[in-house]
């Protein structure tokens, strides 16, 4: 009985030891920042334990951390982990209340917060009443999600990082670029037209205050004009 528990209490030893984590690798993350997702993995009991925090987070889905669905430790060698963070998918937020209130691609509340996510546009001029996180927003015409959805995902296709998008009451859109307001109107089958020759356009007026006026542009003709403001 001795032996065994001195075998026992030795393995436990060897793994304490060979399994102490040095190195972190963090991928995935977009709301929170590589500081604050190992501080989240690697809490408590056996946080700094490679062997454990695998089998702990092994494509765990995650209650209580907003913006997170699933996280992931890989073992790389006995001293050094990757964390794999899968964020909830998010396609837009609005401003309602003081809170920022994120979306998914059909419309449904996903999280809430006072912090403004990078990367992730601010959707204005939807007219509803109230909202309520995981019900869908209730706005008078569904079919803007699509609109937003389509829009995120040119953007992403022509890297490009938009702040807000606004969806005026006559159908036309604009999306802003920091200080550059990009008037696209109200044609969607134009709408890849023009925002394919915003990554050649934006360096350009960089520094600069205006609205780049393309609603008359439609990849075949038209023309578009940049008015300066201020």
């Amino acid at each position: 009985m001795v032996l065994l528990v001195a075998v026992l209490g030795g393995a436990g030893l060897y793994i304490l030891n060979f399994y102490t984590i040095r190195t972190v690798y963090v991928e995935g993350n977009v709301h929170y920042s590589e500081e604050e997702i190992k501080s989240i993995v690697m809490d408590g009991f056996l946080g700094d334990n490679s062997l454990y925090l695998s089998m702990k987070y092994k494509r765990k889905g995650i209650e209580g951390i907003p913006f997170v669905d699933e996280m992931d430790v890989e073992i790389l060698s006995p001293d050094t982990i990757r964390i794999t963070v899968y964020e909830k998918a998010l396609t837009g937020c609005i401003r309602y209340m003081d809170t920022y209130v994120y979306f998914d691609r059909d419309g449904y509340v996903v999280e809430s917060s006072a912090v403004r996510t990078v990367g992730v546009p601010q959707v204005m001029g939807l007219k509803f009443e109230h909202i309520v996180t995981g019900d869908k927003i209730p706005v008078e015409n569904e079919a803007v999600f699509n609109s937003i959805l389509n829009i995120t995902r040119m953007l992403q296709k022509y890297s490009l990082t938009a702040d807000k998008i606004y969806f005026k009451d006559s159908g036309d859109i604009t999306i802003y670029f920091q200080n550059i307001k990009v008037a696209l109107g109200n044609n969607s089958a134009t709408l890849e037209d023009k925002l394919m020759l915003l990554p050649d356009l934006l360096p350009r007026l960089e520094g600069k205050s205006g609205i780049l006026q393309m609603q008359n542009y439609d990849g075949g003709g038209g023309k578009y004009i940049f008015k300066p403001e201020g």
